[in-house]
């Protein structure tokens, strides 16, 4: 074998492994704060109060849907910022974030009071029944509230990311973990799942603040910049309102499956099946988390390298991200299914609930073992379809996202759920085959946007 056929491919030279590593750690750990948040919260209310769970699953379904497309919103301050500072334009920067955080202080106002006041009407058109509905529409009614503190944190860890400080979000955003965890601890044993909801509000407006001092003590955020090119801002907001339908079409119907999964158990049974569904998708959000990490951090370099105009170092950092996703995702997969009865037996067993928990522990570490592997796929899709929006691909991700929630996974959960009456397992079967769907269609995507720049240059930014 000669030299040159034992050389690493030109994606995986060490210096761009070590750097996607170490950018893609500290945001992949923060990004999974956010989900060990409702992790820790769901175990906490499992073990003193395991049936209200559900109050706090389904609260995300309105909250959800708007946070999601707020985040899709904000999400051009973090690759227009990756491409001024990689084109060593840092202090122009400034205006991208106040734009931005404008944005997300002005939606979040809407979103608010959209969600806080439409709750009490929704909820009751899924026969939950009158008490069901009532105590989940309070539950979503305080989970509104920190929209706000939410929309302005995570902006302001775009901005700090895509200036390639993510150690500081991640300190950040694990201090709000501890808060949180306090919340819960002092809350939950009262208040249940309301005393779980206050506590994520509280988080949220601490990040927040704590965020806004480190933007303005740190960085050019809040210091004069030169005025941008012509189109810069509708640029922006177009690949923010790219994002946001994404992300309603998954944070959207990814929330509606908890419904699907509460409505199934309330006809179908086995009672607590809701519970045990919710649990293991908080699992696999953990592990999504990860991968939004690992998109951030691809999605920073392949910006970078766009601003650039360096079309095969897009296509490089783009296939770096995607494989070493896929490894990572292997690996993470095998832990979840040789761990899946000590993650079981973690998540349900304790105090007051110790007896009922126990009755539950088969049949969430058969559920974990079903959707191990499935988190390879789900997470590959948020990589590609990153990577692709960092370098103006904006609606050709958003259609796969659309297509494979709203269209495949949406109907496929139901009809399998509760036509064909295979219960919450008819959920979990309909979000693995979505899943598989959307990380196929956007890593072949991706691939295939990077070949034609590579051919073909690189146009200008959609």
């Amino acid at each position: 074998m000669t030299a040159a056929a034992r050389r690493l491919p030109a994606w995986a030279r060490p210096k761009d492994m070590i750097d996607l590593v170490r950018l893609a750690v500290p945001v992949a750990a923060s990004r999974a704060s956010f989900m060990l948040m409702s992790l820790t919260d769901a175990v906490v209310l499992s073990r003193v109060h395991a049936g209200e769970l559900p109050l706090v699953l389904n609260a995300w379904l309105l909250n959800g849907v708007v946070m999601g497309f707020g985040l899709g919103l904000v999400l051009g301050v973090s690759v227009l910022t990756a491409e001024l500072n990689g084109s060593g334009r840092t202090a122009e920067t400034g205006r991208v974030f106040r734009r931005g955080l404008w944005l997300a202080s002005l939606y979040s106002l809407g979103a608010t009071a959209l969600v806080y006041f439409t709750s009490e009407l929704v909820f009751p058109l899924f026969k939950f029944g009158p008490e069901l509905s009532r105590a989940t529409a309070e539950t979503t009614r305080i989970l509104a509230i920190g929209i706000a503190g939410h929309m302005i944190g995570t902006t302001c860890s775009f901005y700090l990311e895509a200036l390639r400080k993510p150690n500081i979000v991640t300190a950040v955003s694990m201090s709000a973990v501890v808060v949180n965890l306090i919340c819960a601890l002092i809350l939950v044993p009262e208040y249940g799942a309301v005393g779980v909801v206050w506590g994520t509000t509280i988080s949220r407006f601490y990040m927040a603040a704590v965020f806004l001092v480190l933007v303005w003590l740190l960085t050019p955020a809040f210091r004069a910049a030169p005025a941008g090119p012509e189109g810069e801002t509708k640029r922006q907001n177009t690949l923010g309102l790219g994002t946001g339908v994404a992300n309603i079409a998954e944070w959207g119907s990814f929330n509606l499956t908890f419904v699907l999964a509460t409505s199934a158990t309330i006809a179908l049974g086995p009672a607590m099946g809701d519970t045990v569904y919710g649990l293991a998708v908080q699992v696999m959000a953990v592990v999504f988390m990860l991968y939004v990490g690992m998109g951030t951090a691809t999605s920073v370099r392949v910006a970078e390298r766009y601003g650039r105009g360096e079309a095969q170092a897009v296509m490089d950092a783009s296939r770096l991200g995607v494989v070493a996703s896929a490894i990572g995702g292997l690996l993470i997969a095998v832990g979840i299914v040789l761990l899946r009865e000590p993650i079981s037996v973690f998540m349900l067993n304790g105090s007051e609930a110790a007896s009922e928990g126990a009755a539950l522990v088969p049949w969430l570490s058969a559920v974990l073992a079903a959707i191990a592997f499935v988190t390879i796929f789900d997470g590959l899709q948020g990589v590609g379809s990153m990577a692709m929006r960092a370098q103006g691909l904006v609606w050709t991700p958003t259609a796969i996202h659309v297509g494979s929630y709203v269209l495949l996974m949406l109907p496929l959960c139901w009809w399998l759920a509760m036509h064909e009456g295979h219960g919450v397992w008819g959920v979990v079967i309909g979000i693995s085959i979505a899943s598989v769907a959307a990380g196929l269609g956007q890593v072949l995507t991706l691939e295939w946007k990077a070949a034609r720049s590579v051919r073909l240059g690189l146009p200008r930014a959609a």
